[in-house]
């Protein structure tokens, strides 16, 4: 077999660098990663960087390809839009930018601001040290910057296009000062860049380091040959799992735009030519009118793709972007994931999370087996409004649905797609904003039923302690986390705010500048997820545990896995086998894939637009007679 039929990229050859010291540097820069996380979670001052650790740092080599890292490089894209030529970049350079369009999707939208540093060692350039970060409020239409009915992306914030921020190393106070007064929140707005900044400046200076120990010309060899590792390693993986010969197709679809267009189709389709993995996004519905756009960097889902087979069969290969040449992707320009500039992007995360649900639901049908569910959300949550001091404040978090299960173990409740994401602490939460949390955990039958259980959603209870205004965007609300191979989807969305007096609005999965008042409650129960392989099949001990520890209610460990417990709590042995024998003989066939009882699309379509209208009519009434502005 023809290894490749496309020119091989420079790094495939021969390298002059011994296994050891390769490894070294490959281990030095996972640490350097690390380390710039740090700097970054350490020195930052809002809670969406400091304590969620919303923001990815990525080192890239001198031809701006990513040597350790998790999203690939978008150095190219960055320099192709700014004034600046490779040549012209000095020492102590930092280019900034947060505009979508400008990186190809790299970031995807406003709020996310990436840095990049040239790095330089004895004047010669060696590679470039990222970062970027999720700013609280870049502007925009309503508090956060994720607007859920904007209509372009002029309405969600400051556009910054690629401008040094810092120029030979002395910072361009201009270029910050304006960027920070257009945000509501300019003090964690400046204090977060700068933050930002810091990481870059580690990564570099640990990159130099590396250098003083083996050399500029062994590092730069390294990167080649880290790189030509990963793809032979990649390559290996692409043999060995996915069949020749075979197209896997699947789709699945995001609720709506948050303007009441929806169910919004995403379609994935996936085969093996030689060596090559194609990945076709034919057949995804057009771009919305509403922000939920999603602009896909090609080399970004390319990432995306080998990292799912790393993960599964191979976690000890190193990201990067070596095997960039050997993944094509088509994404149709104009549709959901290839969307044109102005095309609104704030609130893209939803239909980011149904990506995953698609290119895994594909990988499952090529490899054979139940790879994973479905994912629940993690939608984001902004409350923003003034003290009864006077003093103005805005908060904002993501907040976590269930991971899917996998074939071999239950999915984690509660959490991040991104596994080192975490949860902002109640108690930081009532330090320095005017709520309580009176309620944070799993939510009961969430999770997907099955031999292995989908992850639970969560369930937080928030009371208002001054009035104001909240905006949220979250999705799985219409429709469900599938599950795979005889296993249940999980539980959809829901949101109740409950009025001081004592009157009860369920709302949408997206809203924005919703009033609320001192007393007032929000119940948020996220999204469970999907469960892999046949419920009746879980060993009962373990369904009776679930009961013991509130994940799953006595009705549903009957219902749904066909286990009987008796009073104190134990298997009910007996019992459990005439129920599960009873519902063999009535259940139908397992499906591969359960979405769940879904209505035709025609009226799935009407119900999310009569939803959406039947919102927008409650909430122009009680923005009417609203006490308080609440938003700056």
């Amino acid at each position: 077999m023809v290894l490749h039929e496309k020119p091989l990229p420079d790094f495939v050859r021969e390298h002059n660098i011994d296994q050891v010291t390769l490894d070294i540097i490959e281990n030095a820069l996972k640490n350097i990663r690390y380390e710039m996380d740090r700097v970054l979670v350490t020195t930052a001052v809002s809670p969406i960087i400091r304590e969620q650790a919303d923001e990815f740092p990525l080192i890239a080599d001198r031809k701006g390809r990513m040597i350790v890292g998790q999203f690939g490089s978008p150095v190219d894209t960055v320099l192709a839009h700014s004034p600046y030529r490779v040549e012209d970049l000095k020492d102590g350079d930092v280019i900034a930018t947060n505009d979508p369009y400008m990186m190809d999707g790299s970031t995807s939208h406003l709020p996310d601001i990436l840095l990049v540093r040239p790095i330089f060692y004895d004047g010669d350039h060696i590679g470039y040290a990222l970062q970027w970060g999720n700013l609280m409020d870049v502007g925009g239409s309503t508090a956060g910057s994720i607007p859920i009915d904007a209509r372009s992306i002029y309405e969600e914030g400051v556009r910054m296009p690629p401008v040094k921020l810092y120029d030979g190393g002395k910072l361009n106070e201009d270029v910050l000062r304006f960027f920070c007064h257009n945000s509501r929140t300019p003090r964690e707005t400046r204090a977060d860049i700068m933050a930002i900044a810091a990481g870059t400046a580690a990564g570099a200076q640990r990159v130099k380091d590396i250098c003083d120990r083996f050399g500029k010309d062994t590092y730069l060899e390294a990167c080649d040959a880290l790189l030509d590792r990963t793809r032979r390693s990649v390559i290996e993986l692409i043999r060995k799992y996915i069949p020749e010969g075979q197209r896997f197709e699947f789709e699945d679809y995001t609720d709506d735009d948050g303007l009441g267009n929806g169910p919004i189709k995403l379609k994935l389709a996936m085969w093996r030519e030689g060596d090559t993995l194609n990945l076709d996004w034919t057949g995804t519905d057009a771009q919305v009118p509403g922000p939920v756009n999603f602009l896909l960097n090609k080399r970004m889902f390319q990432m995306f793709a080998g990292v799912f087979l790393i993960s599964a069969f191979d976690p000890t290969i190193l990201f990067n972007d070596g095997y960039e040449d050997i993944i094509n992707v088509t994404i149709p320009e104009g549709s959901v994931l290839q969307p044109k500039d102005p095309a609104p992007l704030s609130n893209r995360l939803v239909v980011m999370a149904r990506l995953f649900d698609v290119l895994g639901a594909v990988y499952a049908k090529a490899i054979g087996f139940q790879v994973s569910g479905s994912y629940g959300t993690s939608p984001n949550f902004v409350y923003s409004g003034v003290k009864p001091t006077g003093e103005p404040f805005q908060t904002m978090e993501i907040l976590y649905g269930g991971i899917p299960a996998i074939m071999g173990k239950d999915g984690l409740d509660g959490h991040s797609w991104w596994p080192e994401f975490l949860a902002v602490p109640a108690e930081y939460m009532e330090t320095y904003y005017p709520l309580i949390v009176e309620e944070y955990r799993a939510r009961i039958d969430s999770g997907g039923a099955g031999l292995y259980r989908g992850g639970c959603g969560i369930k937080k209870v928030y009371r208002f302690l001054a009035d104001g205004r909240i905006t949220y965007q979250d999705d799985r609300y219409h429709t469900y986390p599938y599950g795979v191979g005889g296993g249940k989807p999980g539980a959809s969305s829901k949101k109740t705010l409950i009025r001081a007096n004592g009157e009860t609005v369920e709302l949408p999965s997206k809203v924005r500048d919703v009033p609320v008042y001192a007393g007032d409650r929000l119940i948020f129960e996220t999204a469970g997820a999907g469960g892999v392989g046949d419920p009746l099949e879980r060993d009962p001990e373990l369904v009776a545990k679930d009961v013991r520890w509130n994940l799953v209610s006595r009705e549903a460990a009957r219902r749904d896995y066909g286990v009987v417990l008796k009073d104190d709590g134990s298997v009910d042995a007996a019992a459990t086998e005439a129920e599960r024998a009873k519902i063999r003989a009535t259940r139908g066939p397992l499906p591969e894939f359960d979405h769940g009882d879904l209505p035709p699309l025609e009226e799935l379509s009407r119900i999310v637009a009569a939803t959406r209208r039947t919102f927008n009519e409650w909430l122009s009434q009680e923005l009417g007679k609203a006490r308080v502005n609440g938003v700056r």
